[in-house]
Formats: C-alpha cells, sequence, structure tokens
C-alpha cells in the first residue's frame, strides 16, 4: 500500500525516523528505505512511501520518496 505522510521526526545519528499519514497512523523507517539514497529527511516534509510490517510485527515505511 502507497501512502502520503509527513515526516514528523528524524534522527540523523541514530538514521531513523515517523513518518504521520493523513488519518494519523505512524509508520517507523531508517534511512536506508530513503530511495534516492541520501540517507537524511527533514522533519516536516512531505513523502511518499509504502508500509510493510516490520520485524517485530509494527507498520513500517519503506521506499521512502521526498515530494
Amino acid at each position: 500500500m502507497n501512502f502520503e505522510a509527513v515526516v514528523v521526526q528524524f534522527d540523523e545519528t541514530r538514521g531513523d525516523g515517523v513518518l504521520r499519514d493523513g488519518r494519523g497512523r505512524e509508520f517507523y523507517f531508517h534511512c536506508v528505505a530513503i530511495a534516492d539514497g541520501s540517507r537524511v529527511v527533514d522533519p516536516g516534509a512531505t513523502v511518499r512511501a509504502r508500509r510493510m510490517i516490520g520485524l517485530r510485527g509494527r507498520d513500517e515505511a519503506t521506499d521512502v520518496v521526498k515530494r
């Protein structure tokens, strides 16, 4: 499932962050999921991503594309 979301937090030191979609659901993501390979995305940025179920059974985002 593809969705649009806003980056609500991103920690450059750890390389991970959280996206929030229009329905208020939150998705964890790691910098390796950023499609352009930049490894950094600013909080407040609008992105498009794909939902996946992570290793711990929680919703995560992959294929994160900056808009």
